[in-house]
């Protein structure tokens, strides 16, 4: 007997127990493997965690149609590595830092290490800065200096106008003016 028919042989769930009592096996049968798995992805523990959570609830909603073509392992950890692939394409999961921005603001750099760290604190603060701006303004700015997108694909993307793009472009950097001037990027 392989390792994978073990494996499927001790997968036994009494055929009485409702949905309920079938996600509350699984869950304590295979939770910390789905999270361990969703680690390896993501590679947070709240992520993780979170992931587990959703393939759980997407596990409950779906157990009905549930036709026995695999193990309930195999087809928990499909769900869990399409729903870590749906959450790495997320912006969350990118945790943009918007290092493009400092080019616009930055002269020179000597690369000393002083320098270096002080570049990478004014990194974080404009991120910081960048993503504290209305969703509006934010998402251009995103777009534009850290994805390298240009004004037209920003407008077919987002299904905006291209003045209405330009518009926002614009304001969005005057809202950032103000925050960052006090910002020595290039001393």
């Amino acid at each position: 007997m392989d390792l994978l028919s073990k494996e499927n042989s001790t997968e036994v769930i009494d055929p009485n127990w409702d949905n309920r009592e079938k996600l509350n096996w699984l869950m304590d049968r295979y939770g910390d493997m789905i999270i361990r798995l969703a680690y390896t992805y993501v590679r947070s523990d709240q992520a993780a965690e979170d992931i587990a959570q959703d393939v759980f609830l997407k596990c409950y909603e779906k157990l009905k149609d549930f036709r026995g073509d695999s193990s309930y392992k195999t087809w928990l950890y499909k769900i869990t590595v399409n729903k870590c692939k749906d959450y790495k394409k997320t912006w969350s999961f990118r945790n943009i830092i918007v290092t493009d921005v400092i080019s616009t603001f930055q002269k020179s750099s000597n690369g000393s290490f002083e320098q270096e760290v002080f570049m990478k604190e004014a990194k974080q603060e404009i991120s910081i800065k960048v993503l504290s701006l209305p969703v509006k303004y934010r998402e251009i700015i995103i777009l534009y200096y850290y994805e390298h997108l240009s004004l037209a694909e920003i407008s077919k993307l987002l299904n905006i106008n291209m003045n209405t793009i330009k518009s926002r472009l614009s304001r969005g950097k005057k809202m950032l003016e103000k925050p960052l001037k006090g910002l020595k990027i290039h001393e």
